[in-house]
C-alpha cells in the first residue's frame, strides 16, 4: 500500500492535535508529552523476520482494527546480534537515522554512558543459533535480557520490557527473568502473536466458564509452533471458573502411541472435528485467503545448526491441569497458517470452536496487533494480559522437549503450579476490520517501507504529533 502523507493520515484517523485512542487506549503522545524512547535489540533484521515484522509497525503508522495507529513511541537505537547476507539492519539504520550499536549496553545508553531509553524491544527469534540435544533452539533471549537489565540496575531505573515468544528454552532462566521483572516492578510483555489474531467465528468464553476439555491444533513444527498452540490454548482456558492454577504434567505422544491414544479417547474426536470445521468454514467463505509461497525471503547464509529429527507425522501433547482440566495440543498436517481451537463447556453438549485468522498477508499481519499491545505496555507501563500466561507456556513447551528427549515419557511439572487471574484483554485482539482495508488483492510491500515515516519525523520537531 502506498505511503501516506500527513493529510491523508489525518483523514484516515480523524484525529488532529490529540492523542489517538483505540479500545480506550491512548497511543499517540499528546502535544508536549514525552514519547517513550525505545531500544530495539534483535537477533537479525531481514525480510519477514520477526524483527522486520515488528519494526515496520514501530517506525510508522499501521492498521489495527481498521484504524491507522501512531506507534506513540520512538525507536532510538538498534543492536543486531548477527548480520546475514540479506541483512537489512545496516540499511534501515542508515535510512531512518537510528544508530546501530555494537553492544546492547551501547544501545541502552544510545551511545552515551547512562541509561537513555524508556523501554526495551527484545526480539530473539530467527538467525543462525544451535540446538541442544533435546532439539531446543538456543536463542539468546536470556543473554539479551541480562545485558539490558545490567544497564538498568546500574542506573537504578527500570523500564518496560518486551520479550518475543517464550522467555527462554530453559525453565530456570525463564523463571529468573520473570522474578527479576516482578522484583523491580517492570511491566513485562512476552509471548506469541497468534492469540491476538481475529477469531472466526468470534469466540469469547464468559469469565468463570467451567471448561471440561479443550484442544488446540496447529500445523507447524516441534517447539516453535507448539509454543504458539500452547498460548492459543492458554489464552482461552485461563478464563475458566477457578482462574489459572497451573499444569500438573506434560506428555508428548507420537508414532504408534499416537494412534493408540486416538483410539482410546485420550482426546475427544468431536472437539477435533469442530476445530477443523471452523477452519474449513473460514476457508470456504472468505475472500481474503493468505498469500502462499510468496514473500518468504531468502535464507541466511552462515553457520547452519540442524535440529535433531522430531516426530514424523501427527503428534499430540497431553496436558493435565492441576484443577483437572483435560487439554490436548495436536499437530495435524503441515500448514503454518493453522491455528484452531475447540472446547466443551459444562452444561452444553455442543463444542465451542474457532479458527484464528492470520491475515491476507499470512503471519506477517499478526504483528500489527502484537505491536499495538507492546506499545500499550511502553506508553501506559501496564501489561495488557498476564505475563504469567507466557511463563506457564514457556515451562510447558520446555517439558514437551524433555518428553521428546525421553521417548514420550510423561513429565511431571510441580514447578508449573502457577496461579493467576485473567483480565479483560479482548480489545487488544484484531477484530477483522483491518482485513477490509488490507485484502487479498493488496500488494505486500516487498521492502522495508513503514508508512509516512518522513512526515512523522518532520512533524515531531514542533511537538504536534497528529
Amino acid at each position: 500500500m502506498p505511503l501516506l502523507n500527513r493529510r491523508e493520515f489525518l483523514n484516515h484517523t480523524a484525529v488532529s492535535g490529540t492523542a489517538l485512542s483505540v479500545g480506550g487506549i491512548s497511543l499517540a503522545a499528546k502535544p508536549g508529552h514525552k514519547r517513550p524512547r525505545v531500544a530495539a535489540i534483535f537477533t537479525v533484521l531481514r525480510f519477514r523476520s520477526h524483527a522486520y515484522n515488528i519494526l515496520e509497525n514501530f517506525l510508522g503508522p499501521y492498521y489495527f482494527r481498521g484504524k491507522l495507529i501512531d506507534p506513540g513511541v520512538d525507536v532510538v537505537s538498534f543492536y543486531a546480534d548477527q548480520f546475514p547476507h540479506d541483512d537489512l539492519a545496516k540499511e534501515v539504520s542508515r535510512r531512518f537515522g537510528i544508530p546501530l550499536c555494537k553492544t546492547i549496553e551501547e544501545a541502552m545508553c544510545v551511545g552515551g554512558q547512562n541509561l537513555a531509553v524508556d523501554a526495551v524491544l527484545s526480539i530473539g527469534e530467527h538467525g543462525s543459533y544451535p540446538y541442544n540435544n533435546r532439539g531446543q533452539h538456543l536463542y539468546p533471549r536470556k543473554r539479551f535480557f541480562d545485558e539490558a537489565f545490567a544497564v538498568m540496575k546500574k542506573a537504578d531505573r527500570f523500564v518496560p520490557f518486551f520479550n518475543d515468544k517464550h522467555l527462554s528454552y530453559d525453565w530456570s532462566e525463564a523463571k529468573e527473568m520473570y522474578d527479576t521483572c516482578r522484583q523491580h516492578r517492570v511491566p513485562l510483555i512476552a509471548g506469541s502473536s497468534v492469540p491476538l489474531a481475529q477469531r472466526r467465528p468470534m469466540l469469547n468464553l464468559k469469565p468463570g466458564s467451567e471448561i471440561e476439555e479443550a484442544v488446540s491444533i496447529h500445523g507447524g513444527g516441534l517447539e516453535s509452533y507448539d509454543f504458539h498452540a500452547l498460548e492459543v490454548m492458554q489464552s482461552i482456558v485461563e478464563a475458566r471458573t477457578v482462574g489459572e492454577t497451573g499444569i500438573k504434567s506434560v506428555k508428548l505422544v507420537y508414532g504408534k502411541a499416537f494412534e493408540e491414544a486416538r483410539k482410546s479417547g485420550l482426546w475427544s474426536t468431536d472437539l477435533v472435528e469442530a476445530a477443523m470445521k471452523a477452519e474449513a468454514d473460514m476457508n470456504a467463505v472468505r475472500q481474503d485467503r493468505p498469500t502462499k509461497g510468496v514473500f518468504s525471503g531468502s535464507k541466511s547464509k552462515g553457520p547452519v545448526y540442524q535440529r535433531p529429527p522430531g516426530p514424523a507425522g501427527p503428534y499430540a501433547i497431553s496436558l493435565e491441569y492441576r484443577d483437572g482440566l483435560k487439554a490436548t495440543i495436536l499437530k495435524i498436517g503441515g500448514s503454518g497458517d493453522r491455528w484452531n481451537f475447540a472446547c466443551r463447556v459444562k452444561g452444553s453438549s455442543t463444542p465451542q470452536a474457532t479458527a484464528f485468522f492470520n491475515s491476507p498477508w499470512g503471519n506477517r499481519g499478526l504483528f500489527k496487533a502484537l505491536s499495538h499491545s507492546i506499545q500499550h505496555t511502553f506508553t501506559a507501563r501496564a501489561e495488557p494480559y498476564p505475563a504469567e500466561r507466557t511463563l506457564l507456556t514457556t515451562g510447558a513447551v520446555e517439558a514437551v522437549m524433555h518428553s521428546w528427549k525421553n521417548k514420550g515419557q510423561r513429565i511431571m511439572t510441580p514447578h508449573l503450579a502457577i496461579k493467576y487471574q485473567p483480565k479483560e484483554w479482548s480489545h487488544f485482539r484484531e477484530d477483522g476490520k483491518t482485513w477490509s482495508i488490507i485484502t487479498k488483492d493488496t500488494k505486500q510491500p516487498a521492502s522495508f517501507e513503514p508508512r509516512a515515516f518522513d512526515e512523522l519525523r518532520e512533524d515531531r520537531s514542533d511537538g504536534n504529533n497528529f
